[in-house]
């Protein structure tokens, strides 16, 4: 070995030491890693920074843009709409929701695709009576086998892409990954409904809704042209089944009224009673049509204003205004001790007029502050229940001093955003399929769309961008380039030869696999596919056979991180609202990755012979 390589390995080793250690973080570690490669001498200067114009980065921070797009155009509430359905059995509940995270995970980010379903399959489990335990794990699990069914899946497809490109002279297309990742996901749902729940240990519930913080009693108007006018309340009982609440009664006139609130007819101004989960709340709004909130009294004057200067041009600019703003949020925040809020009501601020935010319901203390709570007094550690253009916005919250727990969307779903949401997104992979653009160019095409029909507001942009995985996966790639530069690839190809010589090629596939795996268990993926992805081709030109098979394997393999809570995102998002223990992911998790290897090495030598 020269003293470069010596070098290079001893930074290389340095960096994943403390990546797999977790005391800092990941970016802050990579580019602390990519500087003492630049003092050493071992990456030029001049790259330091190349990371950052890579495609493979390029494509990771739009697609986290694209998942927001069809998160606000209601595509995703759609897609999920019916999931939950008592009496089912836990296998069939866990095909069906592992089937569907699965399939959004192979066209959105994956963890965005776990954190749309996890509300759902954690109030199916409480309401079947069952501890979500049993089906939190094998949904964060098929989440991540979608993600190799398309390029844009996962980062370590995206990164395989660009290391083709960068070898071989031509980037995957954006399903080349489909036939060998389709197999393996579907093998892998089955394997997870049907014998991988079996092996999980029985967690009791950290959070059963007897103890759940997040319920409140909420006052919710109904607002000029609500569908609810003219309604008899006892016709809201589909609706309040469907969201799971209470509607305890209606308020009009100042008066409360509850028994008998059943038999009466809504009007524009009553304020509806209820009681419920804030996701539980949100669905009702966007079920009954409730998309406004009732107004701060000493507002009214100010509103009846803005609507007699909204004639003419200022009635225009108004409406403007109002396509401008950002879909409407309902958010659990507490109050800190320093809050504008803490010692004073909705009123005495005017939290609706200059915030744009109105407050529905106040829990101290795991009880319910009841009676016209726009007035009440707000202590610091209470957790207010707040809806409004303004809680879209983190600028707006943090000026508050409120910290966000919770959100939930109660914008009504628009299928012409829909449509616009699915057919950029459409029109940027038939674009690349066909070869006439590059994938990356198409989707920052569609991405620019979204922005242009205010789909994904200019201001969330940068808010939905994971950048300490965009920084990491940027200063890792020079590194790895390195690495690949001044013969470290050859060396560790050369060990895997040695371990494997006199065997067939597909010992050395199966060898590279499980070493990638292994890693990728206690690595974070997109450093694994940087070490395994030039790796592959490597071993592939020693042994004279086909690169695409061991590069797809290695791909593969980084993306299979179910032993550990740490060898994904999806794996510790479900530990906490599991109750899972570090031991419980390799129980499922070993026989799962054995599963990928049986299925998927012959899947990889049908569809990619070597």
């Amino acid at each position: 070995m020269s003293l470069e390589q010596i070098e290079l390995f001893g930074v290389f080793g340095l960096v994943l030491a403390m990546l797999l250690w977790g005391r800092f973080r990941h970016d802050l570690v990579a580019a602390s890693g990519l500087m003492l490669a630049v003092v050493l001498g071992l990456v030029p200067s001049d790259d330091a920074f190349s990371g950052f114009s890579s495609p493979a980065v390029v494509v990771v921070a739009l697609v986290l843009v694209a998942s927001r797009a069809f998160e606000n155009s209601g595509a995703l509430s759609l897609v999920t709409r019916g999931l939950v359905r008592e009496g089912r059995s836990v296998g069939a509940h866990i095909a069906i929701v592992s089937g569907v995270g699965a399939l959004l995970s192979s066209v959105i980010n994956n963890v965005a695709a776990l954190a749309l379903l996890m509300p759902l399959d954690i109030k199916a489990a409480r309401a079947a009576g069952r501890a979500p335990s049993q089906t939190l794990m094998p949904l964060a699990f098929a989440a991540i086998l979608g993600g190799m069914v398309t390029l844009i899946g996962t980062p370590p497809n995206i990164l395989a892409s660009s290391i083709r490109q960068e070898k071989l002279g031509q980037p995957y297309q954006m399903f080349d990954f489909a036939p060998a990742g389709l197999a393996i996901a579907l093998a892998g749902i089955v394997f997870v409904a049907l014998i991988g729940r079996h092996l999980l240990v029985a967690r009791a519930d950290p959070a059963p809704p007897a103890d759940h913080a997040a319920s409140f009693k909420a006052e919710l108007d109904v607002p000029e042209e609500s569908p609810a006018i003219g309604r008899i309340v006892a016709e809201l009982d589909d609706a309040a089944e469907r969201a799971d609440l209470l509607v305890l009664g209606v308020v009009r006139d100042g008066r409360s009224h509850y028994g008998q609130a059943r038999r009466m007819e809504l009007k524009q101004g009553d304020i509806l009673l209820v009681e419920g989960a804030t996701d539980a709340i949100a669905e009702f709004i966007k079920l009954v049509g409730l998309l406004e909130v009732v107004p701060d009294e000493n507002a009214g004057g100010t509103m009846e204003a803005d609507a007699v200067e909204g004639k003419g041009e200022a009635e225009e600019e108004e409406k403007e205004k109002e396509k401008r703003k950002p879909p409407p949020t309902i958010v659990e925040a507490v109050v800190r001790t320093d809050s504008r809020l803490a010692g004073r009501s909705a009123v005495d601020i005017d939290l609706r007029r200059r915030f744009g935010v109105t407050l529905l319901g106040i829990s101290r203390a795991g009880a319910f502050v009841e009676g016209a709570v726009r007035r009440r007094v707000v202590e610091p550690g209470d957790l207010l229940l707040l809806t409004g253009a303004g809680t879209a916005r983190n600028a707006t919250l943090s000026m508050l001093g409120v910290i966000t727990v919770g959100e939930a969307s109660v914008a009504p779903v628009s299928r012409f955003k829909v449509a616009i949401a699915v057919g950029l997104f459409a029109a940027a992979i038939a674009v690349a399929s066909l070869g006439l653009l590059s994938f990356t160019v198409a989707i920052a095409i569609a991405v620019a769309g979204y922005a242009a029909t205010n789909l994904v507001p200019a201001r969330e942009f940068y808010e939905q961008i994971e950048w300490p995985v965009v920084v990491m996966l940027a200063c890792l790639l020079p590194i790895g380039a390195a690495f690949d530069r001044v013969g470290g690839t050859a060396l560790v190809a050369d060990a895997v030869l040695f371990v494997t010589s006199g065997q067939p090629a597909v010992v050395a596939l199966v060898v590279l696999m499980v070493a990638v795996m292994t890693l990728s268990d206690m690595l974070n993926n997109v450093a694994t596919m940087v070490i395994a992805g030039p790796l592959a081709i490597e071993l592939a030109l020693r042994l004279d056979v086909n690169p695409d098979t061991f590069l797809m394997g290695s791909a593969i393999a980084a993306s299979c991180a179910f032993l550990t809570p740490i060898g994904h995102q999806n794996n510790t998002l479900v530990m906490g609202p599991g109750g899972y223990r570090f031991s419980d992911y390799w129980r499922m998790g070993l026989p799962l990755e054995i599963v990928v290897l049986v299925v998927g090495v012959p899947a990889l030598l049908l569809f990619w012979p070597l």
